[in-house]
């Protein structure tokens, strides 16, 4: 791979101890649930990360691999290393990874309070200390079939009995599983292991004062709480050599958790493990057990971790690896100023695994970009296989080949939305010629709107439209599908993806001056549409001029800059429907200092929402004081708020300047009737079909497109 002028360090080779790499990125380690409930890798657990190899990273990190396998496992399908049986699978795996270019190493882990295979087998977890909270705060906010896909693997467990201190025989016989385990994996053709010493395992669990309260040589002072760490390392590098890689993971911080590890004692730890033989310091960061504290771990804001990893590098001489959404420029920047020497990708490679290939080759814009919604990180909290809203393919790659087709056809797509353009731009990779009809003047559909609350969906919405045109995509914008125009062009295959509508609930005033739509408030924003009839003359002039002289309508980030300054949206804002959509609106709202109250009819907010993001944002509402109604109805509307009324018949009124509505969503089937059988062939994929946000967009476009 050569080195291209935009990312020479970023692309430029790198050692790690005795590892030569062909470019600075690394393919992060991350939880799959692809292995088999013995321990043993599966052919489509290797296809996932040979994809990713072939994608063109330096060097691959399997996920966590249990060295005292089935015990200290943290997922019911964890890989083991922990007897030779395993050993042939993997072998497989790094033959096939070393003969796409990429080195490969080995995450290896003891999963401690959080082994949740010991909990599933009935077997008590393994702690440092008595006391110790296992597997605390994971269970908050969740829905009830998400707290059913997580306890019913754990109905072994006797709560008396949950936890056991490590003595100090056992302590050793750890240590030796770690040792064990490296050498196995230098003769399954691993070229280095990484000791995972964070996020809450059993060696982050020594390291912190907050888990660990011993009194004997592996607690107290610093030295005693990093002897365990130190002496794996040590015990490995006996066991496998100078000449094979040998490196830790580390926490630079245990954010908001008493006690728990602070900056000076990460590189205090990355100092002691340089000295105990460690090749580098891969350097993340920890926010104890609570559902806020997981996304310590997944960050949210593009190289939030960085400062911890150039922390560290400036007390080790070995390389450091900095993580955390860091996105190719920020990365690039990075290492030419010495902030880190390799940067870890995780999201960015489930989303295209060939990013590190098309940075290459001068190809940045056909990189298909990570929307952060956590979907991948929250199948592992359910016990799921890995996937990706923006890429279907991910974890069923040999599912999900795009092979030509054995005949082009005429392909007319209506609809401009995700599910549209997915499908449009996998059948023009076929060969298929496509048409893509349009009503509006751009496109993205309500993921062109709803940038304005997320904007992570428009470089969505920007990739693909890119990806269409250069694929040639007859792009018609601006012109509504009629049946006639449908008849009229042709086509041999007609996919409807029109997305979805919104119904106003059959309540008092639910047509009321101050009663917006979602998709309203998102397209007043943007210049006014049929809702700006609803402003006072004032705020109707500001909407226009905003439009006319600005031309804010169809720039999004202008829009979500300018409405941090002015909005026709009173200081109270209630919104009705507690789903994806109305915690996205609570957010953008909160942001935007409106005291917001979220009405939820139902018992639990956002189940469309990937359970670390549920999180996050809930927090965020929480901390800027948003009301959080749970189970309580919509009785009415009035000019003062809304009338709602709780389980137990009581009444209240919500006070609110302007009422958004979040809530029923329905799909939209008019063209697809109005078709009937006019058309040869016609296909309804997306919200048009069932309601699917854009992960169940994608997913239908792709999944017709490769049949089409």
């Amino acid at each position: 791979m050569t080195t291209r002028p935009d990312y020479p360090h970023l692309l430029s080779p790198g050692r790690i101890g005795p590892l030569e790499l062909r470019n600075r990125i690394v393919m992060a380690p991350m939880g799959s649930f692809m292995g088999g409930e013995d321990g043993h890798i599966t052919e489509r657990h290797k296809r996932f990360y040979v994809e990713r190899a072939r994608g063109g990273v330096g060097l691959v990190t399997t996920e966590v691999v249990a060295v005292d396998y089935p015990r200290g496992a943290a997922m019911i399908h964890q890989l083991g290393l922990s007897d030779d049986r395993f050993v042939p699978g993997l072998r497989d795996l790094t033959d096939r990874v070393h003969a796409e270019g990429a080195l490969i190493s080995v995450q290896l882990q003891h999963a401690g309070k959080v082994s949740t295979k010991d909990l599933a087998d009935g077997r008590p977890l393994s702690v440092p200390s008595a006391g110790v909270q296992a597997m605390e705060g994971v269970m908050e906010d969740l829905t009830p079939e998400e707290t059913s896909a997580i306890v019913r693997h754990y109905t072994k467990v006797d709560p008396g009995n949950m936890l056991r201190e490590l003595d100090e025989p056992e302590i050793r016989r750890i240590i030796g599983t770690f040792a064990d385990a490296a050498e196995r994996a230098r003769r399954a053709g691993f070229d280095a292991v990484e000791v995972h010493a964070g996020h809450g395992y059993l060696v982050n669990e020594f390291l912190s004062r907050h888990t660990n309260k011993r009194t004997d040589d592996w607690g107290g002072p610093f030295e005693n709480r990093a002897r365990l760490l130190c002496e794996i390392l040590r015990e490995i590098r006996h066991q496998v050599g100078d000449d094979f890689g040998v490196w830790c993971r580390l926490d630079g911080e245990e954010k908001d958790v008493p006690d728990g590890i602070t900056r000076e004692d990460a590189i205090a730890t990355a100092c002691l493990a340089e000295a105990a033989g460690a090749d580098a310091i891969h350097v993340s960061r920890y926010g104890g057990g609570s559902g806020i504290g997981f996304a310590a771990m997944i960050v949210h804001e593009a190289g939030e971790l960085l400062p911890y990893a150039e922390a560290v590098k400036r007390a080790v001489d070995v390389p450091v690896i900095a993580v955390g959404r860091i996105l190719p420029e920020l990365a690039e920047e990075a290492l030419a100023r010495g902030r880190c020497d390799f940067v870890a990708m995780g999201r960015q490679l489930l989303a295209d695994p060939e990013l590190p290939a098309k940075l290459a080759r001068g190809r940045r814009q056909d990189v298909r970009p990570c929307i952060h919604c956590y979907t991948c990180v929250g199948q592992i909290f359910v016990n799921e296989v890995v996937k990706c809203a923006v890429n279907p393919a991910c974890a069923r790659e040999h599912e999900f080949a795009i092979e030509p087709a054995k005949q082009s056809r005429h392909v007319l797509v209506v609809g401009g939305g995700p599910a549209g353009m997915e499908a449009a731009r996998v059948a023009a990779l076929r060969g298929h010629r496509v048409t893509l009809v349009e009503k509006q003047k751009h496109l993205g559909g309500t993921a062109f709107f709803s940038q304005l609350v997320y904007e992570p969906n428009g470089e969505l919405v920007r990739w693909l439209e890119g990806q269409l045109r250069v694929l040639g995509v007859e792009l018609r914008l601006g012109t509504e599908a009629t049946p006639a125009l449908v008849q009229a062009s042709g086509a041999e295959a007609v996919v409807v993806a029109t997305g979805a509508r919104r119904e106003l609930p059959d309540v008092p005033g639910a047509d009321g001056p101050n009663v917006f739509s979602g998709d309203a408030l998102r397209e007043l924003l943007a210049g006014g549409g049929e809702a700006a009839r609803k402003l006072s003359l004032a705020q109707r002039v500001m909407v226009r001029a905003g439009q006319t002289l600005l031309g804010i309508g169809d720039d999004p980030a202008r829009v979500r800059e300018l409405s941090k300054r002015w909005m026709p949206i009173g200081r109270r804002v209630a919104i009705v429907g507690g789903g994806l959509v109305g915690l996205e609106l609570a957010e953008f709202m909160v942001e935007r200092q409106r005291h917001v109250t979220v009405i939820e009819e139902g018992a639990c907010f956002a189940p469309q929402m990937a359970i670390p993001r549920r999180w996050r944002t809930l927090h965020i509402l929480r901390e800027h004081g948003a009301e959080l109604l749970l189970e309580t109805r919509v009785v009415a509307f009035t000019e003062r708020g809304v009338e709602v009324g709780a389980v137990d018949d009581s009444e209240c009124l919500v006070e609110a300047d302007t009422i958004l509505l979040a809530a029923g969503v329905v799909p939209d089937h008019g063209l697809a009737e109005a078709l009937g059988s006019s058309a040869a062939e016609v296909h309804v994929i997306g919200d048009a079909d069932r309601v699917g946000y854009i992960e169940g967009a994608v997913l239908a476009g792709a999944q017709l497109a490769r049949v089409l």
